[in-house]
């Protein structure tokens, strides 16, 4: 159960959680609600220790693009879970004083291969309040273990319906060893899926759904359900975009890449700010791409650098 405080006691040698309360019912942009954590990377220099996890990057994206951005999560009143507040508030983001609980802040260990690709062990704990959030957003973004696991996932769902933001977002960030068998994960994925706007996933996370099902046969299904854009990943192959009846391919781009974590964050922050700065049905075939390339070119600025260092919006080429 999360308890929500407002001020740390402040004792002496104690870490300082920031995470200031603003007056009731405070209009934001977009909420995130979801697991931040500790991203500890086991590579051929060693160990290192980054503030990760998939909802709180989409967060940190977010901000940096300079968009007004609250986050719900589950932080510990320790030395990491003080680390991650610090890091995500310089990138611009509110962490809501609900969001800090008595268990230790969560981990990941991210073993990283030749390639860059990673793999994870993760020491996750999820949780979120039952208490009305003193937020108004306009759009609100999920996914990934927060959907997933219990206790707090079937609260997430809640938070959508009383919260009835405009838009809705959601990134399922299947990890399988932490969540049960595909049958259950595909029903609690569709549960959101039909509250959701935007649905983004990965070709991974499709195979886990809808095994040795056609990627169009997917995008279809999934819309269907009630999102009006569907993407789907493909990592150094690009992604693929549905929406109005309309598919579009985008190409993956060449660059180095030191490794991926968080190019799928990445992905999905970009997806968000644009869709959110569309005008109503402005979903051409000519935005659509758009959307898409600009959101493969802001994941491969994150591969090309250590962690989840997600992209400044001074990094960024202005939508045309």
């Amino acid at each position: 159960m999360l308890e929500a405080i407002h001020e740390p006691d402040g004792e002496e040698g104690a870490p300082v959680l920031a995470g200031a309360s603003r007056v009731p019912q405070t209009p934001v942009d977009v909420l995130v609600i979801g697991e931040a954590l500790m991203d500890i990377t086991s590579h051929a220099g060693g160990m290192s220790e980054m503030p990760g996890g998939g909802p709180a990057n989409v967060a940190l994206g977010l901000g940096r693009r300079g968009v007004d951005v609250a986050l719900l999560t589950n932080l510990g009143r320790d030395s990491r879970g003080s680390t991650i507040t610090r890091h995500l508030e310089h990138s611009g983001v509110w962490v809501l004083a609900e969001s800090y609980v008595a268990d230790p802040t969560s981990t990941a260990l991210a073993r990283i291969a030749d390639d860059g690709s990673a793999s994870y062990e993760f020491d996750v704990r999820w949780a979120a309040t039952s208490r009305s959030l003193h937020v108004r957003p306009r759009t609100v973004h999920t996914g990934s273990l927060a959907a997933f696991m219990g206790p707090g996932s079937a609260l997430v769902l809640a938070h959508l319906d009383r919260l009835n933001p405009e838009i809705v977002t959601f990134d399922p960030n299947i990890r399988p060893a932490l969540i049960g068998e595909p049958d259950r994960v595909r029903s609690r994925f569709e549960d959101f899926a039909r509250r959701a706007t935007v649905v983004k996933l990965s070709d991974e996370d499709a195979e886990y759904l809808y095994p040795q099902v056609d990627l169009t046969v997917v995008l279809d299904a999934i819309s269907r359900l009630g999102p009006r854009l569907v993407a789907v990943t493909r990592g150094a192959k690009g992604a693929v975009l549905s929406a109005d009846e309309h598919i579009v391919h985008v190409p993956g781009r060449a660059v180095p890449v030191v490794d991926t974590i968080g190019a799928g964050d990445t992905f999905m922050a970009s997806l968000i700010a644009g869709y959110s700065a569309l005008h109503p049905g402005e979903l051409s075939e000519i935005v659509l791409s758009r959307l898409g390339e600009r959101a493969v070119d802001a994941a491969s600025i994150t591969v090309g650098r250590a962690g989840a260092d997600l992209p400044w919006t001074r990094e960024l080429q202005p939508m045309a």
